[in-house]
């Protein structure tokens, strides 16, 4: 476990905890290794824990009746999985799945509950957070409505992007096609278009990106949206 001062530099939203809740809050996190695929709740689970990913990327689903799903939302580092916990709902119609594989952070419901409940500035902070997070919700609801595919796949991607390190990720066609509600054909027609222009190198699974601001220049405006809310909410931690 590392120290509490290199503890708090894993996740923006740790860093604007109030030094008093901290106290209470970094001895009792767990680090946990989230692996590709894993799901942390399924809909109208009541969740023992939140998870705070670091190196980790988990996607938000609704998935239907016949199986098929699609994504609502990324949160990695920037964020916490489980906003019904503290929200009061306890639960949600959604599942969380691990998209990109690493690790994080998981802090006993009931512990954030009660800090919720206490503390004024953690309140809002978490607040702050869950408005950016429904902003990004219903920015993908617009953006799969009403731009093309590969616009889609380069907002994806790039909201990848702002929770990795690095400039690589590792994910299938089929994965992403669950993740974007769309035949697997679609994925694999868009991702061609968008290596031809050289943006990207998609190879077994295994997305570089080559050029970021073609990237932000090809996709539609709902990536600056998100981007622009999550730094005007969270300007202490979010920095993409």
């Amino acid at each position: 476990m590392p120290t509490s001062r290199t503890l708090k530099n894993q996740n923006w939203l740790f860093k604007s905890i109030p030094d008093e809740e901290w106290k209470l809050i970094s001895p009792n996190l767990s680090q946990v290794n989230l692996s590709l695929g894993m799901v942390l709740y399924e809909p109208n689970f009541i969740m023992p824990y939140v998870y705070f990913p670091t190196t980790a990327i988990v996607s938000l689903l609704y998935a239907l009746e016949n199986g098929a799903s699609a994504e609502i939302a990324v949160v990695g580092n920037e964020g916490v999985v489980g906003i019904s916990i503290f929200m009061g709902g306890e639960s949600t119609s959604s599942r969380a799945v691990v998209q990109s594989a690493g690790l994080g952070y998981k802090l006993s419901s009931i512990l954030i509950k009660e800090l919720f409940n206490k503390s004024p500035a953690l309140m809002h902070l978490f607040l702050r957070y869950t408005q950016a997070l429904i902003t990004q919700m219903s920015q993908t609801a617009v953006c799969n409505r009403h731009h093309s595919l590969d616009q889609q796949l380069c907002r994806w991607l790039l909201l990848s992007l702002d929770r990795l390190t690095g400039s690589e990720l590792i994910m299938t066609q089929e994965l992403i096609a669950n993740m974007l509600g769309v035949r697997r054909e679609g994925v694999t027609e868009a991702a061609l278009k968008i290596q031809k222009a050289g943006l990207i190198k998609y190879a077994r699974g295994h997305i570089t990106v080559l050029d970021r601001p073609g990237l932000e220049l090809r996709t539609c405006e709902c990536y600056k949206v998100v981007k622009d809310e999550y730094n005007r909410l969270l300007p202490d931690k979010v920095s993409f």
